[in-house]
């Protein structure tokens, strides 16, 4: 992990899909800020409340939510063997007995699977691992294993008794990845506000939950940048100042493939074995701290369901807003979200 202590005026963290923009007006702000490489990502997190603890103190602390982060990937992860989601996987269709919070995230993932209809499915290994999307030289799957794969995604042949998980088909793979960082930001976010920690981002990639106000004198939010679908880096569409809230974006431009002239992104549908055909180019939840799951869960889901379907879903739904971004590059916002500038 690196550490930098200093005192931030105008700082611009890029990390996976959300520009955090924490600029402020002729008042200097000390923070600690340190970070990290976890679930395939680089990870920070900014301590902003110095005047309640010392610089020591605040590293200090986060190198302990730091920890807390490893450990959660190395129950999580399906790639890392030993893990909890690695031997789920491995089992063979035979009972695994699992932490508490592995079994949390996966319940939370078959709930996601129950409320979207079953577009959102946690048993899309096997169909994930078929398109590489971590390779460097990725080819086209055939038809024939899209086809084979895709008789192992069913979330409702998970079974849970107690701590122990069964898949019932032998054959299916978990993962995890459209819900983790969502889970584990809320439980790094708590770990600090426990500790203390009254001003703080925590940014798991792209998934954000911010602690408090930037400035807690001048009840000054975080501004944060929603980054433009295959824009420059640092390029935003807009941003949305927040304060004890969480942000997730979900798009398709950030891992992609392009085979022979045509783009595939990593969002796939469980229908069809391709990626998801969508005129959403990004889509951004934002909802109150301690909900970064739901938004996680959240933004998947609306990036296939689309615009128009994707807003009439959140409007159904309380305390949570989004910001799309579709094809064409225009913005559509669910019609309770406040704080909203366009760029």
């Amino acid at each position: 992990m690196k550490r930098l202590i200093s005192l931030i005026c105008a700082v611009t963290l890029v990390t996976g899909l959300i520009i955090a923009q924490t600029g402020c007006s002729g008042k200097t702000v000390s923070a600690v800020s340190e970070t990290g490489y976890y679930f395939d990502t680089v990870c920070q997190i900014d301590v902003y409340d110095m005047e309640n603890m010392s610089d020591e103190a605040a590293g200090k602390l986060i190198d302990e939510a730091f920890n807390l982060c490893g450990e959660f990937d190395s129950l999580l992860s399906r790639t890392k063997p030993g893990s909890d989601v690695y031997k789920i996987n491995n089992a063979g269709g035979k009972p695994v007995e699992c932490d508490e919070r592995t079994i949390e995230v996966i319940e939370k993932g078959i709930e996601y699977g129950d409320l979207s209809g079953g577009k959102f499915d946690i048993t899309m290994g096997r169909l994930s691992d078929l398109w590489q999307f971590d390779s460097v030289e990725p080819v086209l799957p055939s038809a024939s294993d899209i086809t084979k794969a895709l008789t192992t995604v069913d979330y409702t042949g998970i079974k849970i008794d107690g701590n122990t998980v069964i898949l019932e088909n032998p054959e299916a793979h978990l993962d995890l990845g459209g819900i983790a960082k969502g889970y584990i930001a809320d439980k790094v976010s708590q770990f600090l506000r426990d500790k203390g920690v009254t001003s703080a981002i925590v940014n798991l990639g792209g998934n954000i939950e911010v602690i408090g106000y930037k400035d807690a004198d001048e009840k000054t939010p975080f501004n944060i940048g929603i980054k433009k679908p295959y824009g420059d880096d640092g390029e935003i569409v807009g941003s949305v100042k927040l304060h004890d809230a969480t942000i997730v974006t979900s798009g398709i431009y950030e891992r992609f493939h392009e085979i022979d002239g045509k783009k595939y992104h990593h969002i796939l549908d469980k229908n069809t074995g391709y990626p998801a055909e969508t005129d959403v180019d990004s889509v951004s939840i934002v909802s109150s701290a301690g909900r970064s799951v739901d938004c996680d869960g959240l933004s998947t889901i609306c990036l296939i369901l689309g615009v128009e379907k994707g807003l009439e879903f959140i409007e159904s739904m309380d305390n949570v807003e989004a910001i799309f971004v579709d094809s064409e590059g225009d913005i559509h916002l669910s019609s309770g979200l406040e704080g909203f500038e366009e760029a």
